[in-house]
């Protein structure tokens, strides 16, 4: 890629373009065909300090499902400001189509770090579909010390920490500083921006491999992170020269600047519904009027260990074999369930996610629910304000005040703000995700709803479609409005298979 614009160290060309011919075999599930063993590895084993890293800059092209979607850029660099310490900065761009819209989302991240790769500070700004998202923070004294701004909302939190923490920047640095080494493997925990908490990294480097998909040869390095298990080639100058993730599905390549930011014409022009296409889990036999579903039977395969799923009044599930067995009712059945005081105090707490102790959501709770005398007529007046003020678009948001300022958002937005709402009434209430079965695409999709406490039962609700009860199509695998409650999730998109036992109406 010769000299970078920041004068690093020289950083040549080690890698071939990423020709979507080549990753569509990859794809296909022909991977082990261009990856050979590369004979004995460099001894001494490659192990850099920060200050003598041979190349301190790279881009790479982000390809999903076959389509190229985006960019990366990554550079590290002595701090001007601290002295012993260095800094990572990086950026990420990506822009696909999702139920036909453009979605674009940005990444710009700044950790400091020690030399030893250890976290002191950083600096997330997120921005997706124009909500943006800022976190900021510093380790000390045993706490990662975090603040977030998300429009109007801010918030600060304290999360209590002992043992070293590092930023997830530095992920790929690791194994470089501390030696790629045949056989090694490390865990250590980071600070996850995405899930915005602190995660187990785990990981080994395997193999010395070339392939016919980048020049020269490089350690293969197995990363389990955020229930994901992804594979790098790093050569011996550090540089990471191919990555693959979700089984094959992403896949990031190094590339030089004007090769990466060429998804931009690629993007424009690229019309398909890719990520809809992935997570989309087709049924052999179609459920037709869904929102009417009142009782469905469904053997679940594919969740491994990554989820287990709930049982409740509403919902009943056991393994069979290597396969879950659910049986769900749109209402549940059985006697009411007697929770401690302080159980439901946990669904009357506001969150970052949902601020139901802010101002201006409470007032908003109580005109909407003015004339409403019970708990029913409440959520039901909740839920018809929803449908008619805020519009239904794959907009991602970050805070149920997000929903309620931009009167716009994808489901999970509408139960932020749904629960916002309720929580605010008095009425314990939780975020639920899971799937749910969409008649205009023949299978089930990821979805988020809430489920409210009314009379002594758990009460599923749909805030996107208005729907009280929910229908027996939807299948909840988790619960909670923290990010990092969705992290399970990420382990089983693209790897689940549902066989339709029995649907009642």
């Amino acid at each position: 890629m010769g000299k970078n614009s920041k004068g690093n160290n020289d950083c040549p060309g080690v890698a071939y373009g990423l020709a979507l011919m080549v990753f569509a075999l990859l794809l296909s599930g022909c991977a082990g065909r261009y990856f050979h063993d590369a004979g004995i590895p460099p001894l001494p084993a490659p192990q850099y300090e920060l200050a003598g890293l041979p190349c301190s800059e790279y881009w790479t092209g982000i390809i999903f499902n076959g389509n190229k979607i985006g960019f990366s850029h990554f550079v590290i660099s002595p701090s001007e400001t601290s002295p012993g310490c260095f800094e990572v900065r990086s950026e990420a761009v990506l822009h696909f189509r999702f139920l036909m819209m453009d979605k674009n989302i940005s990444l710009v991240s700044y950790d400091l770090i020690g030399e030893d790769l250890l976290l002191k500070e950083f600096l997330y700004e997120y921005d997706f579909d124009g909500n943006t998202l800022k976190l900021s923070g510093y380790l000390r004294d045993g706490a990662l010390e975090v603040k977030r701004i998300s429009g109007k909302h801010t918030a600060r939190e304290t999360i209590p920490f002992e043992g070293p923490l590092y930023p997830g920047s530095i992920v790929y640095l690791y194994p470089v500083v501390h030696g790629l080494e045949i056989g090694r493997t490390s865990r250590y925990d980071v600070y996850d921006s995405e899930t915005q908490s602190i995660q187990e990294v785990t990981q080994e480097i395997m193999a010395y491999e070339r392939s016919d998909l980048f020049a020269g040869s490089a350690f293969k390095v197995k990363t389990e992170y955020l229930g994901q298990e992804i594979t790098t080639w790093i050569d011996a100058s550090g540089m990471p020269l191919l990555e693959r993730a979700l089984g094959g599905v992403l896949i990031s390549g190094l590339e030089n600047e004007s090769q990466a930011k060429a998804y931009i014409v690629e993007s424009a022009l690229n019309r398909d519904e890719s990520l809809l296409e992935f997570s989309l889990i087709k049924t052999h036999t179609p459920i037709e009027r869904p929102d009417e579903v009142t009782g469905l039977e469904v053997l679940i395969d594919g969740l491994g260990e990554e989820i287990v799923i709930p049982s409740d009044e509403r919902q009943g599930c056991e393994y069979q074999g290597t396969k879950v067995y659910c049986r769900v009712a749109s209402q549940g059945s059985g006697d009411p369930v007697t929770l401690e005081h302080t159980s439901l105090d946990t669904y009357l707490e506001p969150s970052y996610t949902v601020p139901c102790n802010n101002a201006e959501i409470a007032a908003t709770a109580q005109e909407i629910t003015k004339d409403a005398s019970t708990q029913i007529q409440r959520i039901d007046a909740v839920l018809q304000w929803i449908q008619k003020n805020i519009e239904q678009e794959p907009i991602d948001v970050f805070t149920a005040l997000d929903v309620l300022t931009k009167k716009k958002a994808e489901c999970q937005g509408h139960a932020y703000l749904y629960t916002a709402f309720a929580r605010a009434l008095g009425i314990p209430t939780r975020v639920v995700s899971g799937i749910v079965y969409a008649e205009n695409f023949q299978g089930f999709l990821y979805h988020s709803w809430a489920e409210s406490m009314v009379a002594g039962r758990w009460i599923a609700i749909d805030p996107t479609t208005g729907h009280l009860p929910a229908d027996a199509t939807h299948i909840k695998f988790i619960q909670g409005e923290d990010m990092s409650c969705l992290v399970p999730l990420v382990g089983i998109i693209g790897k689940l298979d549902i066989e339709v036992v029995r649907v009642e109406y």
